[in-house]
């Protein structure tokens, strides 16, 4: 599995309307994607005392079955219209630890990711996933050009700690949803 994310940073005085109605008349396009499990269409208003995010953010995550479907969307024409409206953005690929995906999956309506440090000569392995109640996606990752570890999560509620925080407009899923470890 590979996950995926880019991020486009908006305006401080951007209408965020405009993200959540993108994704109300568009979020369905990206339902059954041949070997997608999910996309979570994510975005952080500045003003939301829910994400506490200091800035307007337009962020999807995606969680792929595989290199070739992931390439497939990039480079068809959902990925181009994204890079159209908003410009050509960095994407970052991680290779994925672990995942858990819950059958309740599309009940998720906050999500949080959080990006630590992996110390130099440390030990690699896959860390245990500590799945609380209330999560419906949980995804640890890792980015091995700057060796930060990745950890996506999604549930009902407004997460708490440190890391991003998101509200989620939509999520798109694979045709054959599973629970995934």
């Amino acid at each position: 599995m590979i996950a995926m994310q880019y991020t486009f940073t908006l305006p401080a005085d951007y209408d965020m309307g405009i993200i959540e109605k993108r994704i109300a008349d568009n979020g369905h396009l990206m339902d059954g994607f041949a070997g997608l499990i999910f996309k979570t269409y994510l975005y952080a208003r500045r003003d939301c005392s829910q994400s506490g995010s200091a800035e307007n953010l337009y962020a999807p995550f995606y969680l792929w079955h595989d290199v070739q479907s992931m390439n497939r969307f990039i480079s068809g024409p959902g990925f181009q219209g994204v890079a159209r409206a908003f410009g050509w953005p960095q994407i970052r690929v991680y290779p994925v630890l672990a995942a858990h995906v819950s059958a309740d999956v599309a009940a998720a309506v906050f999500a949080k990711r959080e990006i630590t440090d992996i110390a130099p000569f440390s030990a690699l392995a896959p860390p245990d996933q500590q799945t609380v109640s209330d999560t419906l996606i949980e995804v640890t990752a890792w980015d091995t050009t700057n060796w930060k570890k990745i950890h996506f999560t999604a549930g009902r509620n407004p997460p708490e700690g440190d890391g991003q925080h998101y509200r989620i407009g939509h999520i798109s899923l694979s045709d054959a949803v599973m629970e995934t470890d």
